[in-house]
């Protein structure tokens, strides 16, 4: 009670020292004329025995805080998942493929990445060779893309009405002539789709 009541004419002061001070319309007076208190009242000594929360806490609040420790079991869920739900350790792949072609890891279903930076590769230059050869005309004929001794293996007669590029280089090993025949299979006349394998 006498804690309070201390505390309370110390703000009281303190008030009268910034009203003193807006009324001059400057800084704080100086020394001499600023109201003191003795260490006494600023720190008053709290009774020994006799403090309840309502000494300390006054007209203020307390945050919640938990009631119980967390289990190990809740710790280690939050810290390393559940297998059932999300599971946050580190597991080995087990989706990975070895390339037999040039022995670089990929996982299944995808294709090999090495491998197919050369087929990326390869297109970007016949893609420079078309371009190169056709500039900005319409292309109204077919395109074929020959390698180097592939034109002399047919007739001339063949090549009539096919606008004819030329790679100046031999055909990769892996490039096979197959890759750029036209499809024998003749387009769908109907729209009509039937459903297959249904049993």
């Amino acid at each position: 009670m006498a804690a309070s009541l201390i505390t309370r004419v110390n703000l009281a002061l303190q008030r009268l020292d910034h009203a003193i001070a807006a009324f001059f319309n400057k800084g704080f007076p100086p020394d001499g004329f600023c109201i003191a208190a003795t260490n006494s009242e600023v720190y008053p000594q709290p009774p020994s025995n006799n403090i309840t929360i309502n000494d300390i806490i006054g007209d203020g609040f307390l945050w919640a805080v938990p009631r119980n420790r967390r289990t190990i079991e809740k710790r280690w869920k939050r810290r390393f998942g559940h297998p059932d739900y999300v599971l946050k350790i580190l597991l080995p792949r087990k989706n990975l493929r070895v390339c037999n072609v040039c022995g670089d890891d990929h996982e299944v279903g995808v294709l090999c990445p090495t491998c197919y930076k050369k087929v990326i590769d390869e297109t970007k230059e016949m893609q420079d060779a078309i371009q190169n050869e056709l500039r900005l005309s319409p292309v109204e004929k077919e395109v074929v893309v020959l390698y180097d001794g592939e034109k002399n293996e047919k007739p001339s007669e063949y090549w009539q009405g096919k606008r004819v590029v030329e790679m100046k280089k031999s055909r990769p090993a892996w490039f096979s002539k197959n890759l750029l025949q036209q499809t024998t299979q003749q387009p769908a006349t109907t729209t009509d789709v039937k459903p297959s394998d249904l049993g």
